[in-house]
């Protein structure tokens, strides 16, 4: 006969529950390798595994990389960032003009990650500042930028003649590694260590987990997110000067929709849209998600509109099944 423990005062004590394999959080991984399978299976002969498409695949997941780095602390920390795709034009133009002018490369790259930085402090300020939702606030400052973007050069292309500028930023190879692809792989380390070992990383969770006990912990929580918002006017400048250096031009509408796509890669990833829960490697693959299947999808001859269509699709599935039940 079965024995129950009991507790003091008679009422019987449940024994503990072994926790099991949550797939959930790693849903991203899953749906990356099962993508990566049907392609090979249905476009393996057309080149979808070779390097050099590999390699083109990373290029044009550079940018969203980089800006999902930075979208991946402001999510964490309980907001969003919509401007980051106009930002990016903002910082590309600025370079692209400032080395047209004769000032050099390192004039042209400084002068694009201050109106990056400009932005982001402009974002966090009202944010932090007046109580404003992130989502209002940088969606009036994308539509502002991309206005301006329009008005710099009034729709005109810059373009970029520095040969070591496109090199190191859009076009180059180091060891045969494209240098966007290094790029990419140098932010998501520098943001995976700070997210995970660093006291900053732990005060954008606590933040984004519960804004009143991180403050009654100590932790100055309007001042975090506003370096969170500064880190993101960064990446997008830094996006900006690879699109740029990618293309030996700078134009007004880079970066269009990019912000979507970098959230997407986000949640992908496993972060949570209500914060308090990030992940950097799992932001990266979910951004490597997005540009494998664009690729695939325009290899295998689908026009613009079936791309978006199973590209949405496989998105949702994603975003559906690592979904963690409410508690």
């Amino acid at each position: 006969m079965q024995s129950k423990a009991r507790a003091a005062g008679g009422l019987p004590v449940r024994a503990p529950k072994l926790t099991g394999f949550d797939w959930r959080g790693y849903i991203v991984y899953l749906f990356f390798t099962a993508v990566l399978i049907f392609f090979a299976a249905t476009i393996g002969d057309k080149g979808f595994l070779s390097v050099p498409n590999l390699f083109n695949i990373a290029r044009n997941t550079a940018m969203i990389a980089v800006i999902a780095v930075a979208m991946t602390f402001v999510i964490s920390a309980g907001e969003l960032d919509l401007s980051v795709g106009s930002t990016a034009a903002l910082s590309a133009l600025v370079a692209a003009l400032v080395m047209q002018a004769g000032f050099g490369m390192v004039a042209g790259v400084a002068a694009a990650l201050g109106a990056g930085l400009l932005v982001g402090l402009v974002n966090g300020l009202f944010v932090t500042g007046l109580a404003i939702p992130s989502f209002l606030v940088t969606l009036g400052m994308m539509q502002f930028v991309r206005g301006l973007d329009m008005r710099l050069t009034y729709t005109n292309p810059v373009p970029v003649a520095d040969n070591t500028f496109n090199g190191i930023f859009g076009k180059g190879y180091l060891f045969g590694v494209p240098s966007l692809l290094i790029w990419s792989v140098v932010a998501v380390a520098l943001g995976h260590v700070v997210l995970r070992y660093t006291p900053f990383g732990r005060q954008v969770l606590a933040t984004g987990g519960n804004r009143v006990a991180a403050a009654y912990s100590g932790i100055r929580v309007n001042r975090t997110k506003l370096y969170c918002f500064l880190l993101s006017g960064a990446a997008a400048a830094l996006a900006g000067l690879l699109f740029t250096g990618m293309m030996s031009t700078a134009r007004y509408n880079y970066g269009t929709g990019i912000e979507l796509a970098a959230i997407a890669a986000v949640i992908l990833g496993g972060t949570s849209l209500f914060g308090g829960r990030g992940t950097i490697i799992g932001t990266f693959v979910g951004a490597l998600l997005i540009g494998t299947i664009n690729n695939g999808l325009i290899i295998m001859g689908l026009d613009v509109s079936e791309q978006n269509m199973v590209a949405g699709a496989i998105i949702i599935l994603a975003v559906a099944f690592g979904k963690r039940p409410a508690r």
